[in-house]
């Protein structure tokens, strides 16, 4: 006998992502009301940051734990901040993910109560993967602290590590509580990293957003320059397309093949991984985004005088379009791995228009060989 019961579960995620400035002076109310939003308090929290942010702000420990006691009536610190490894070592393995693990042990941590992870995009992977597998989930409140985290990588639902030499290999998708964005924290980031973190603001404007495209256009002599106020609106109008997406684009947890935010990813995951981190994410991102381009141009998708647009402004902002570790890379075997990556049929988004794009599901490889000819010819 053969007996089907039929589910259908339906949860709704609703979390705030909050852009302010010195998100830790006392009377700055932002995250002591997000932590009001779970109930009674106080509530406790387990904080732990990113070990290259505290050495550029050492004071930044201190200005947590302050600020913890001014709002002792919404959060109790289960112990001092804890500081970790940062940057892409943070994914290297499960160092960081086990030290999140013992932190909620020892602090008695509980589904009630909450995780505070504060560093760049590798670092909260990291500490949210951690985060989402104790007790099977305790809440997250991420606080992004470089510009590829504040616009792209930290405002998602993603969290992973790296495994079997492949980037994201292990990892769940979970929901952060809320994400606090403090662009004061961006002062101590080096110019290298700023730039590269523009990157992913290119791309999303690329596949769904021409007026945000106009928009960097007109911003990218002050963001080259290191406006700050560029810099702000750069940053929100980036992470309220990419929310837009996630919230509206019918696969937040990405069950298809098709993932329109990884333009330009396929080879950006292969260069990474080739240099080992000696290109930043965001640095790879701005390569293979031209390389797309270029493509998406020359199979007759997009217009000369658009691709041209599209690299003058990653040249605009400072952003390399070839690194020498593109010439060997075994690009047959990059689009493979990210076929496998998917999970499925190969989906690659090319664009159509500024800010317009199709998938595709085969490469023509000339085409893509002389795009590659291309860029390594405007040197």
């Amino acid at each position: 006998m053969t007996v089907a019961i039929a589910q259908h579960i339906a949860p709704t995620f609703d979390f705030p992502v909050v852009f302010t400035r010195k998100a830790f002076d006392p009377a700055n109310a932002v995250l002591a009301d997000i932590l009001a939003r779970a109930g009674a308090g106080p509530r406790k929290v387990g904080v732990v940051c990113d070990a290259g942010l505290v050495a550029a702000d050492p004071g930044l420990p201190g200005r947590v734990t302050a600020y913890a006691a001014a709002h002792g009536d919404v959060m109790a610190l289960v112990e001092a901040p804890l500081v970790l490894p940062g940057g892409e070592v943070a994914k290297a393995d499960l160092a960081v993910v086990q030290a999140v693990w013992e932190l909620t042990f020892r602090g008695k941590l509980c589904r009630q109560s909450f995780v505070l992870a504060i560093g760049g995009g590798a670092f909260l992977d990291a500490a949210g993967f951690g985060a989402a597998t104790a007790h099977r989930g305790v809440r997250l409140i991420r606080m992004p602290t470089t510009v590829l985290a504040q616009n792209d990588a930290g405002v998602g639902v993603k969290n992973g590590i790296n495994y079997f030499g492949r980037k994201n290999y292990i990892g769940a998708f979970a929901p952060p509580y809320a994400v606090v964005n403090d662009h004061a924290l961006l002062a101590t980031l080096p110019r290298r990293d700023v730039l590269a973190g523009l990157a992913e603001a290119v791309k999303v404007a690329l596949v769904r957003d021409p007026l945000f495209f106009a928009r960097l256009v007109e911003l990218a002599p002050r963001l080259a320059a290191g406006d700050d106020e560029a810099l702000f609106e750069a940053n929100v109008r980036c992470a309220e397309a990419h929310l837009q997406h996630i919230a509206g684009g019918g696969d937040p947890f990405e069950l298809g093949s098709a993932r329109p935010l990884d333009f330009g990813h396929w080879s950006a995951h292969a260069l990474e991984e080739a240099t080992r981190g000696e290109l930043r994410h965001g640095e790879a991102v701005a390569v293979g985004i031209a390389l797309d381009t270029l493509y998406s141009c020359r199979t007759g998708l997009l217009s000369r005088a658009e691709a041209e647009q599209a690299l003058s402004l990653l040249d605009a902002l400072g952003l390399a379009v070839w690194h020498p570790a593109l010439a060997d890379l075994d690009m047959a075997a990059a689009i493979e791995a990210f076929r496998e990556h998917l999970g499925g049929r190969l989906h690659l988004s090319m664009l159509t228009g500024l800010g317009q794009r199709i998938e595709v599901h085969a490469v023509d490889a000339p085409q893509l060989e002389a795009a590659r000819a291309e860029l390594a010819g405007r040197q």
